[in-house]
């Protein structure tokens, strides 16, 4: 099991994560994004998801601010796009919790999220690859909920992640091929 970790604010954040990634993304990748928008530390998975629709990002997207992907849904969803996408490769989004150290750290793996874990619930797997970002202290009673965690470390960190996605995606092997297959004009 391989990953990255660098905090958001990082210079060469978005590269590292980029570079990291454009092997395990592909024509064939889809991206769920888990989260609500119902709370401020939870919203990170969903605010990428809204990003890379908004910048046309050119694989399929699930999960967004309008059409969360959360624990009340994240079964029955889950079901409907694999039987949708039977045989992609699924890139997980979600927020999570570490500690007080890590916060703005987005990590980068080639495994699965485990959604729900650092709350105490007992959720799907989602991805066979995926990006979390440290939103809060995991030592915090209050779990998602602290008024403290501002929507501007989530903004910045959604930002990060979409940029490496956007860029991976065209570091990637196969927008490569398409590049070197494409006719000359």
């Amino acid at each position: 099991m391989n990953k990255i970790k660098i905090h958001y604010n990082d210079n060469l954040s978005y590269y590292k994560i980029a570079y990291f990634f454009k092997d395990y993304i592909n024509d064939n990748s889809i991206i769920i994004c888990i989260g609500t928008d119902r709370c401020i530390g939870d919203c990170l998975g969903p605010l990428v998801g809204t990003l890379l629709k908004e910048k046309n990002f050119p694989l399929t997207v699930y999960g967004t601010i309008s059409e969360p992907i959360h624990a009340l849904n994240i079964t029955d969803k889950l079901k409907e796009i694999k039987n949708m996408h039977p045989y992609s490769n699924i890139i997980g989004i979600d927020a999570c919790l570490g500690d007080n150290k890590n916060i703005g750290e987005i990590q980068a793996r080639d495994y699965p999220i485990h959604p729900g874990k650092g709350v105490g619930k007992f959720l799907p797997d989602v991805g066979e690859t995926s990006i979390i970002g440290i939103v809060d202290s995991s030592d915090n009673n209050e779990l998602f909920t602290n008024r403290n965690i501002r929507l501007d470390l989530i903004l910045n960190m959604a930002k990060v992640i979409t940029h490496s996605l956007l860029h991976a995606y065209y570091l990637s092997s196969s927008h490569d091929a398409k590049l070197t297959n494409a006719p000359y004009h």
